[in-house]
């Protein structure tokens, strides 16, 4: 019996679980649902005190992982510009996606009455370049300047690359070891998602109503369409191009991998199948598969991109917030910035959609509002992260074999 319920009372279930409760809590008992806010905000707290170092010593050790300055310079390059493209298409498509069907309106039927963001000043291009610079790099980090951040890391990581192995390995055992460090108390505060989501969820219940959650009809859809065009139509138009191959063939060849993917939820997981399915199936080079695909688990994430344009423009039409062209010019460059630094776990996200509402001004309560199905649409978005990676190593492999 025992064991019976450990089996069930996985973080799966417990989250499953922690809605239900939480939607039941909000609507029988609102008082103390509004009392009890502040173990939301505490759990909100905990991923954003994740955000610094675990960005920062992740794009530092897959710069540092690419090993020399030739390999740089050859699979380096292909790789990561690759990764770029596949996951700026992404963002664009979730873009062009939620302008065109305009999904999360319901601050005027339902009645949300969460403040409203604050002003955002007016886009500039040359202000939008020099703020990603970091003119106090500490500065930046006690602020949390995400960008200046993510600029400073990727210079850090290539300087690196000049320095002699031994003045490389202490860098790299310590900044690795940070890299695991976050990641094992990612781990625990992941543990932490189910009382997390039952405190946002009844908070949210309580102070909106339960027409909030049956809203979200048309967000799912819009996630999921996004997800399936990008793996049905882009990602394979970019492999016939580039690879000059039969896409859908090589895809489903290796289609073990992004199904393992969805149901862990997991890229980090994913990824042992990933480099097996690739080279057994996907006729990869054991050196190419060994290279890119690690290095895709932490840098490229197309579905996670995607996810999070799709739900920032949507908390924003929830907020009331018209954000012009230039400032989704700028939430695209930050999403596709910030998706090299998300980690290979589930939900982690989270932690990216909490800096990128922060960036842009908008309050950090409407994850609760979405949060309620982010575990089903992180398998959606894990699996399109894989068939990704896998779609990219096949493109390296191809033009490796080529120029041998």
């Amino acid at each position: 019996m025992i064991k019976r319920i450990k089996r069930f009372a996985t973080t799966n279930t417990l989250v499953i679980l922690g809605i239900i409760l939480g939607i039941l809590f909000g609507i029988f008992l609102p008082e103390l649902a509004l009392k009890q806010q502040v173990i939301g905000t505490a759990f909100i707290y905990f991923l954003k005190m994740l955000v610094i170092p675990l960005v920062f010593s992740s794009i530092f050790v897959a710069i540092l992982g690419l090993g020399s300055l030739e390999e740089l310079k050859d699979i380096g390059l292909k790789t990561i510009g690759l990764y770029l493209l596949t996951t700026a298409l992404a963002v664009l498509l979730a873009i062009v996606a939620m302008n065109i069907f305009e999904v999360g309106e319901l601050s005027s039927s339902v009645g949300l009455e969460f403040a409203k963001a604050k002003s955002i000043a007016p886009f500039s291009l040359e202000a939008m370049l020099l703020s990603f610079i970091p003119t106090n790099i500490f500065s930046a980090f006690s602020h949390g300047s995400m960008m200046q951040i993510i600029v400073f890391a990727i210079m850090f990581g290539v300087a690196s690359l000049y320095l002699k192995p031994k003045e490389q390995e202490p860098m790299i055992g310590f900044f690795n070891g940070v890299a695991n460090a976050m990641l094992k108390m990612a781990e625990w505060i992941i543990l932490l998602t189910p009382i997390g989501v039952f405190s946002l969820i009844s908070y949210v219940i309580a102070q909106q109503g339960i027409d909030v959650i049956l809203g979200l009809w048309k967000y799912i859809l819009l996630v999921i369409g996004v997800i399936l065009f990008h793996a049905i139509i882009t990602l394979p138009s970019i492999l016939a191009l580039f690879g000059k191959i039969n896409p859908y063939k090589y895809l489903l060849d290796v289609r073990e991998a992004p199904i393992m993917a969805f149901s862990t939820a997991s890229s980090a997981a994913t990824l042992p199948v990933s480099m097996r399915i690739a080279q057994e199936m996907g006729d990869v080079d054991k050196k190419t598969a060994s290279f890119v695909l690690p290095l895709g688990a932490t840098v490229s994430m197309d579905g996670t991109a995607a996810y999070l344009s799709i739900a920032v423009l949507y908390i924003a039409n929830l907020a009331g917030v018209d954000l012009s062209f230039g400032d989704q010019v700028l939430l695209g460059v930050t999403v596709v910035a910030l998706s090299v630094g998300v980690a290979a776990l589930p939900s982690a996200s989270l932690v990216m959609m909490v800096v990128i509402l922060n960036q842009l001004g908008l309050p950090t309560e409407y994850i609760a509002v979405i949060v309620a199905v982010d575990r089903i649409l992180d398998m959606c978005r894990t699996s399109l992260n894989v068939t990704s990676d896998l779609v990219v190593t096949k493109i390296v492999d191809i033009y490796a074999k080529q120029e041998k």
